[in-house]
């Protein structure tokens, strides 16, 4: 659905005015998709690179966030709520603490253009099927981990081919991952194996 302000007036009968002048700027103002506003608000390129710079590593947000991803807005509040590209959301903003939770479409992306590689967890191959699922990862089947993870901070899960297998929310500490043969280490909040609509665009 799309809303017209009421300071957007149709083009009078004039050689100036141009229909197409009148549609461009009803679509620059506010396009609606799925409830967020999909339009662009001045900044917000600079904001999300920050914000992954912040949390995933110094020049990761350029090469996460090229220019041509689009940026969907809370109808309610206005504020960022997720990062989309080529029809894949890449992530989602939390309103709780303003940092990235990542889809596994993002997670790919991240594990494919940064180096070196940050906030990994390796898995052992027995416990790939339960993953995949979206089951937590268990600290003894934890094969290596980037030991600057702290706990609660977004992780991407992989197995011993490098391939992402989930995302979440790490428990324990990196190098605690590796130490610990009991408890959780990672709370997955979405397996690859799960297929969930509202990831992509339609």
């Amino acid at each position: 659905m799309v809303y017209l302000r009421s300071d957007v007036r149709r083009p009078r009968n004039s050689r100036k005015a141009s229909p197409k002048i009148f549609y461009r700027q009803l679509f620059l103002i506010l396009v609606e998709f799925n409830g967020v506003n999909m339009s662009h608000k001045p900044n917000d390129i600079q904001k999300i690179r920050s914000v992954a710079d912040y949390q995933f590593g110094k020049g990761v947000g350029e090469k996460f966030f090229p220019s041509e991803v689009k940026i969907a807005h809370s109808k309610r509040t206005g504020r960022i709520r997720h990062v989309y590209l080529g029809g894949d959301r890449l992530a989602t903003l939390r309103p709780t603490n303003g940092l990235f939770s990542l889809t596994i479409a993002g997670a790919k992306r991240i594990m494919e253009l940064v180096e070196p590689q940050r906030l990994w967890v390796r898995v052992l191959e027995e416990a790939e099927p339960f993953v995949v699922k979206g089951k937590s990862v268990f600290a003894k089947h934890v094969v290596d981990a980037d030991e600057e993870i702290r706990p609660q901070e977004e992780v991407i899960v992989i197995n011993e081919g490098g391939e992402v297998l989930a995302v979440g929310r790490a428990v324990l500490s990196g190098k605690e991952m590796k130490a610990f043969e009991r408890g959780v280490a990672v709370r997955v909040r979405r397996g690859a194996a799960e297929e969930v609509k509202k990831d992509t665009l339609t």
